[in-house]
């Protein structure tokens, strides 16, 4: 039977000073002057509408996504918050992040976020090599990342997490080891360290950067993993490693197949129906014109996952984790009984692809399951 995970929220601001060439995100270069007022009443408006459609709960853990986020003024966000607040209430140590580029303006504005109530910063680094950063397109330098590092620690943010890349054009083991020391110098409580990829609709799809190749990028991550476990930083899903009791409580949530409403252009949402049995996801209209003109309804798109389907939707994002699941969690948020995919957990456990740990039934990916996750995924279709 169906029960009612965690609940979080994501809002999306779609706007960014220029577009990355490595970028898929739903970003779009802003103008000299953004609609701040115009779009923050049409998120409240957006929250209420999908609040209404759900059984209340607590919200946990709300990420401010985008684009960039710290664009928008402290002050957009304190009514933003207010009224969410005031519209659902949400848990007291509720963890709210908000994406940061390392540009001077907006890190000036860290100290008025943290004192609205935003306690956890997602700080957009990628490399600490200015080469690198021209690769990549991006309009910060490496004494700029250093210096919003510096202010976010002097705003009061004891609690944040710093984005790199690796596997970059020409890209050496050493020197993403280099980022990887440099990023930990600033002791932040979280690290996602994640291979560039090439994705469609991208400059870099159809003008590719030459890349390190699948053996060098191989050596690579096993250095870069190994060293951020010395350093106590623990993997706990693919790109995402933390101290210990910091590991980010959005991420828990969305990786373990929670809820979160998606509000914003472009945000998708997962939400379960309890008394229906069902499971939704739901897609706001995408460009910021078409989404800040639809007064009457801001949803794209809601589509219900059907039964049959759950289980894979459940696994693609539960055996990213390195804990795993489960099989209680397993049956709980999707539905299903454990039995529909235990055969196949069994054989995967006896080819060494999954443990199984009878004393809590839970499930994870070995090591060699999670180097080769994918083809793990594939035997559930």
């Amino acid at each position: 039977m169906l029960e009612l995970p965690p609940l979080s929220l994501y809002i999306h601001i779609p706007w960014c000073v220029k577009k990355c060439p490595y970028c898929d995100f739903n970003s779009h270069e802003a103008s000299q002057s953004l609609p701040e007022a115009e779009y923050v009443n049409a998120l409240i408006s957006d929250f209420e509408n999908d609040w209404s459609r759900i059984e209340p709960r607590q919200i946990h853990s709300i990420f401010i996504g985008g684009g960039t986020p710290s664009l928008f003024s402290a002050n957009s966000f304190a009514v933003l918050l207010k009224n969410i607040r005031t519209i659902s209430g949400y848990a007291e140590d509720i963890e709210i992040t908000l994406e940061a580029n390392p540009g001077t303006a907006e890190a000036e504005k860290f100290r008025a976020f943290r004192e609205i109530g935003i306690n956890r910063l997602s700080i957009g680094i990628q490399s600490f090599e200015d080469q690198q950063l021209k690769n990549l397109g991006r309009i910060h330098s490496s004494d700029e990342s250093k210096q919003s590092i510096e202010i976010a620690l002097q705003s009061g943010f004891d609690d944040f997490n710093l984005d790199l890349m690796h596997g970059l054009p020409g890209q050496t083991t050493e020197a993403a080891l280099a980022d990887i020391k440099t990023a930990l110098s600033y002791r932040p409580t979280h690290l996602s360290w994640y291979e560039l990829t090439i994705e469609p609709n991208t400059v870099f799809y159809s003008k590719p950067p030459s890349l390190p190749d699948d053996s060098l990028t191989a050596e690579l991550q096993s250095n870069g993993r190994a060293f951020l476990d010395q350093s106590n930083y623990k993997q706990y899903e693919v790109s995402a490693y933390a101290k210990e009791n910091r590991q980010s409580q959005h991420n828990i949530n969305y990786w373990s197949f929670g809820d979160y409403i998606g509000i914003g252009a472009g945000a998708h949402g997962k939400l379960s129906d309890q008394k229906s049995n069902a499971i939704f996801r739901t897609r706001k209209h995408k460009q910021p014109q078409h989404y800040l003109r639809s007064e009457l309804s801001r949803v794209a798109e809601i589509l219900e996952v059907i039964e049959a389907d759950r289980p894979l939707e459940f696994l693609l994002n539960a055996l990213r984790l390195r804990c795993g699941f489960r099989q209680a969690e397993f049956e709980q948020r999707t539905g299903v009984p454990f039995s529909t995919i235990a055969k196949k957990v069994e054989s995967l456990s006896n080819s060494g692809m999954l443990a199984l740990d009878k004393t809590d039934s839970r499930v994870r990916a070995t090591d060699k399951g999670y180097q080769l996750l994918n083809s793990v995924l594939v035997e559930f279709l």
